[in-house]
């Protein structure tokens, strides 16, 4: 297994580092010595913590791996690698030692010559992203708890220090990654070329293009209006009774991700928050509250914390509206009559898209979806996602689902009807018929080619001292300098 290749091929896309792999503990009270990397030995073992004379703690830091420019990896590193990879459910059977230090070497030289580089990420962006990670590591274990314990952490303030290290460097890393592809591009006669060179041409399985006409029931204004009286009674009892926000976001919240911790949120600017949500976070001084609001979630109330710069620490409470059985009932009582004028040929799917779809993103094109991951039209069966597979599966193009059931992301109901508009069985790759694809296999190459030229170089360049086992390592790239 070549992690090496992984984070190469990676590096097209936006990635980061896993924040998993944390540095190694300093504890509260305790002497740390860094014995200086020139003089490190071979296979260094960590040491029991001892008393001086003084009565002050002195721990010997665990074995160092490598130093990369400023940067040095700790035997522990690693092993925090080997348990963020578990915790994630990925396998580790086939991951040795030597992998995961190559590719911890590599993004420790991304991370070096970005600062080389004046790449600079503001402390505030980091901190935003930081607030989100723990949130979300909270939400998934349970509580704040179980997240110290697992990473063996004192306290929060511990753990936050040290996934704002690592999230830095894992930015940086994406940003030096990104420069250094961010001008490369492909000419026709480039994908011309690199398709002519292929010993095998590559398989692509059956493909789809597909429409959908989406109907959501109505919600009746007076639910609209129940919400926001109870929104508007919360935000009296905060201001008139000095009533917690916090306590009522728990209690009330419909937001799953923010409801059991208060409500809490970090916003900046540039953070993929709805519109509607963010010109509000940014209107409103310290403690004031906003008036109730709409967003596609919901309707929300806003308390604004804190202030820093770019950045707003706010609390906010999430009801959503319900839909009534009559509302319901109209929906599937008018997608049936859709689907029926297009079975009997009265209306043409397009044009019931976009005189009737309630799905804003797709009916002024007539229903017609695009890829998100691909950006094209073009689903790949096997690749998409399982629940759309099961619904067009067994549909042959020109062919329109039954009437199906899904939910928006606020929890109601939703109709929908599918349209195979086009069928492409699985086939070996033709150059006039799968040109896009082939042109992304080939600026792909490209961008490969240049990210491997790169890290050679600043290998070269770069002082490197790789210790004990991890210089008997079988690397792709010349770590050890021989």
């Amino acid at each position: 297994m070549q992690l090496r290749i992984m984070n190469l091929k990676f590096s097209i896309k936006p990635v980061l580092v896993g924040f998993g792999v944390m540095l190694s503990s300093m504890g509260y009270g305790q002497e740390v010595i860094v014995t200086d990397s020139t003089s490190i030995q071979p296979d260094a073992e960590v040491k029991k913590v001892e008393e001086n004379q003084q009565g002050t703690q002195r721990k010997k830091v665990d074995g160092i791996a490598a130093v990369i420019g400023k940067y040095i990896i700790l035997e522990s590193d690693i092993d925090l690698m080997y348990k963020d990879m578990q915790s994630q459910g990925m396998s580790t059977s086939e991951v040795t030692d030597c992998n995961l230090a190559g590719s911890l070497m590599e993004n420790k030289l991304y991370a070096h010559h970005a600062i080389q580089d004046s790449i600079i990420i503001p402390d505030a962006q980091i901190n935003g992203i930081v607030d989100q990670r723990l949130q979300g590591l909270a939400q998934q274990a349970g509580s704040m708890e179980k997240i110290l314990e697992f990473y063996n952490k004192e306290s929060e303030a511990e753990l936050r220090a040290e996934i704002f290290d690592l999230t830095k460097q894992s930015q940086l890393t994406q940003r030096m990654q990104q420069k250094i592809i961010e001008e490369i591009e492909i000419t026709p006669e480039e994908v011309r070329q690199y398709y002519n060179k292929m010993k095998e041409k590559p398989m692509f399985g059956t493909e789809v293009e597909l429409s959908q006409i989406v109907i959501e029931p109505e919600i009746p204004e007076s639910e609209k209006q129940k919400i926001i009286d109870r929104l508007n009674e919360f935000k009296a009892d905060i201001e008139d009774n000095g009533a917690s926000f916090s306590t009522k976001a728990v209690l009330y919240s419909q937001d799953p991700g923010t409801a059991s911790d208060g409500g809490r949120i970090t916003l900046t600017r540039k953070d993929a928050f709805v519109k509607e949500f963010k010109d509000v976070a940014f209107s409103l001084q310290e403690g004031e509250i906003s008036e109730p609001f709409e967003t596609e979630f919901g309707y929300h109330i806003i308390q604004v914390d804190k202030i820093r710069g770019q950045t707003v620490e706010l609390r906010h409470i999430l009801l959503i509206p319900d839909v009534t059985n009559a509302s319901v009932e109209a929906a599937k009582a008018e997608i049936d009559t859709i689907r029926n004028k297009i079975i009997a040929g009265e209306l043409k799917f397009a044009d019931a898209a976009r005189e009737a779809s309630d799905e804003e993103e797709t009916k002024n094109e007539g229903g017609k979806l695009i890829n998100p991951r691909t950006g094209d039209t073009r689903f790949e069966l096997t690749k998409i996602d399982p629940q759309l597979f099961k619904q067009v599966e067994s549909l042959e193009e020109g062919e329109v689902s039954l009437i199906l059931t899904q939910q928006d992301r606020t929890g109601r109901p939703q109709f929908k009807i599918i349209k195979v508009t086009k069928k492409i069985e699985e086939h070996e790759a033709d150059y006039a018929t799968d040109y896009q694809k082939i042109k992304e296999l080939a600026l792909r190459d490209k961008q490969l080619k240049a990210i491997e030229k790169w890290q050679k170089e600043k290998i070269n360049d770069t002082y490197i001292k790789v210790n004990g086992k991890y210089r008997d390592c079988d690397y792709t790239s010349n770590w050890v300098k021989n």
